[in-house]
């Protein structure tokens, strides 16, 4: 199992008010899944997904990565595996403004320690970003990409260092509802290549794209079911 999730509670303390972000959260993820973590504004899907890709902690319960309970790992830890394992795409896309495509999916592999000749790193580069379509964009400043391409090249970064997990918070809120559906064909092509994908949105049509969706209302959840019939993104092209 590559996540298990038992009881778990995130509490935030201040002063003498306690807000309960999370409450008896139970789930466990199975590598090669795409799993739809759906909710409202408050719900606690995203105190959860920062639990997930271990930038936030867990106040009670286990949380397991790779059958490791992830309450033993120090802070530096966490950090290494972050950048080893996890991929995060926003909403916000977060790229490095006045930077090259090019650029901005190589940033990980500087941090990390899979790839370390130069050259080396550079074939990878080229190789993800000609994956998602933007090989004509390769030295385009980050700023002067449409909303589509930015988010692409967002999925790239998170890629490039083969994560085991990509999870991707509200990928389509910026985006028109074309490009929304070419994010979510990129994202459906990568699961289908292996790649396990959190998705985490607001949205019931996005969500559907997932295989299983699981439902949180006010930090629990209140139901975790596949998807019959999940849409595909079809007929979409992946513009160049």
């Amino acid at each position: 199992m590559l996540i298990q999730i038992k009881n778990l509670r995130r509490y935030f303390y201040n002063e003498d008010v306690v807000t309960k972000a999370l409450e008896e959260v139970s789930f466990n993820i199975q590598k090669g899944e795409f799993v739809a973590i759906m909710g409202s504004s408050g719900s606690g899907k995203s105190t959860l997904m920062h639990i997930l890709g271990f930038l936030d902690r867990h106040t009670k319960g286990e949380y397991k990565y790779k059958n490791k309970n992830v309450a033993h790992y120090s802070d530096d830890q966490l950090s290494h595996l972050r950048n080893e394992e996890i991929g995060f795409v926003f909403q916000s896309f977060n790229l490095l403004k006045k930077t090259s495509v090019f650029d901005n999916v190589m940033l990980p592999l500087i941090y990390s320690e899979k790839i370390k000749h130069r050259e080396n790193r550079k074939k990878k580069v080229l190789e993800i970003i000609d994956s998602v379509g933007l090989n004509h964009r390769l030295e385009h400043l980050s700023n002067q990409l449409s909303g589509g391409e930015k988010q692409r090249v967002a999925i790239a970064r998170a890629l490039v260092n083969n994560p085991q997990v990509l999870l991707a918070d509200e990928p389509t809120g910026n985006l028109d509802s074309k490009t929304g559906l070419q994010i979510m064909k990129l994202l459906q092509n990568l699961n289908g290549q292996g790649k396990t994908v959190i998705l985490v949105t607001h949205e019931t049509y996005t969500a559907e794209h997932a295989k299983r969706i699981i439902r949180l209302k006010d930090g629990k959840v209140i139901s975790d079911e596949k998807v019959k019939n999940h849409k595909r993104a079809q007929n979409i092209k992946i513009l160049k």
